[in-house]
């Protein structure tokens, strides 16, 4: 299958589509690939330096109600057909995309099967979709600051499960780790440094 970063090039700027787009359609992107695809697509808005508001609960809610399948062992994702005909905006989506391509042709870049048995495993599956799972619950907090990082380690974390390369999962899981640590502290202690450890995590990934 092509990398990741072509196949949406092509889907959602190189073919004629309609004016919405629903979440079906965008699964049947994924070939054999679909719960590493799926976490990708749905944390890259709130991934983005920029996050579009609106969007990081109701795809936080997806992302956990996928992240609690794949600890159960589910070897393909579901979703109520509700979830799965929700519409977006054919723009709003291409918005999203144009942005998010340049962070993924970066991964491409060094991303290659390794450490494999993180990402296949059952015992690895089940610690990243912990992970997953409890980054898509602080993406649900309503305070500003508690939902970027987060998502930019589901991001990274699910790339790696994408291309079974387990030494970017491990790089996601350390990004959520900080993510943890500034939601913790902006829900608890609102400490004005955490801001600028934000930066800096986005800085080292920029």
């Amino acid at each position: 299958m092509a990398k990741l970063s072509l196949e949406l090039q092509r889907y959602f700027f190189e073919e004629e589509r309609q004016s919405h787009v629903k979440l079906a359609d965008i699964l049947a992107l994924a070939g054999e690939r679909l719960f590493g695809f799926l976490f990708v697509v749905l944390s890259l808005p709130s991934a983005l330096p920029v996050p579009a508001p609106g969007y990081s609960i109701p795809f936080a809610i997806v992302i956990f109600l996928l992240a609690v399948q794949l600890i159960c062992g589910a070897k393909r994702p579901w979703l109520p057909q509700g979830m799965m005909n929700g519409k977006m905006k054919l723009e709003t989506v291409q918005g999203f995309i144009k942005a998010g391509i340049p962070w993924l042709q970066k991964i491409e870049a060094i991303a290659r099967p390794r450490l494999s048995y993180i990402c296949t495993s059952l015992p690895g599956r089940v610690i990243l979709g912990c992970v997953i799972a409890l980054m898509s619950i602080s993406m649900m907090i309503p305070i500003p600051g508690t939902n970027t990082i987060p998502a930019m380690g589901i991001f990274i974390t699910s790339f790696g499960l994408l291309e079974d390369d387990g030494a970017i999962s491990l790089g996601g899981l350390f990004v959520s780790v900080v993510g943890a640590s500034v939601s913790i502290g902006i829900v608890f202690f609102g400490v004005s440094i955490l801001s600028q450890l934000k930066d800096w995590i986005l800085s080292l990934l920029g």
